[in-house]
């Protein structure tokens, strides 16, 4: 199952399932949903993990194994952000958000407190679609499947969502 993964591209070297690309997707959705700094490396092998499973199942390998893993990103994201209280999060979430490559400003960082403190009221699954189609880059389409429910959902809830976000950070006068 391995070969079939590394012949599709995906981790060539050394057996990875996971490529360069697909790991920094995987870590900044892992970001975006909550999971501190520390805790991304953790996150990004249990991704790799449950792909190494669903391989040693038997499984077909994943159509899009990009899409695929950030949505399983999202999903340990959520599980993570239910598991901790609100104001722990945060702070952390800020952490993870500011990348050392790219030093903020003051603005960038009200933008972005604003923007944690949003996404944070968002229920999980419309938080969820929001991230993964912003964030991650995914179509609907992608999301859609892999999240097992129609386009017209995963749409519904980016609406709705990216319509909660806007209202808040107007009402913070932060846009």
């Amino acid at each position: 199952m391995l070969r079939r993964i590394a012949r599709r591209g995906q981790g060539e070297q050394q057996g990875d399932p996971l490529d360069a690309a697909q790991e920094r997707r995987v870590r900044a959705v892992l970001a975006l949903g909550g999971v501190p700094q520390a805790d991304l490396p953790d996150g990004v092998q249990q991704v790799r993990l449950r792909l190494l499973e669903r391989a040693a199942k038997g499984y077909e390998a994943p159509r899009d194994v990009s899409a695929w893993a950030a949505v399983v990103a999202s999903n340990l994201a959520m599980d993570w952000h239910r598991a901790k209280k609100r104001q722990e999060r945060l702070g952390e979430r800020l952490a993870s958000l500011r990348q050392h490559e790219h030093p903020s400003g003051e603005d960038t960082s009200v933008l972005s407190l604003a923007v944690a403190q949003g996404l944070d009221e968002l229920p999980d699954q419309q938080r969820q679609v929001l991230v993964l189609r912003f964030f991650a880059d995914l179509p609907v389409r992608s999301i859609a499947h892999e999240l097992g429910v129609p386009e017209g959902t995963v749409k519904s809830r980016l609406h709705t969502a990216v319509r909660a976000l806007r209202a808040r950070l107007h009402e913070d006068e932060v846009v």
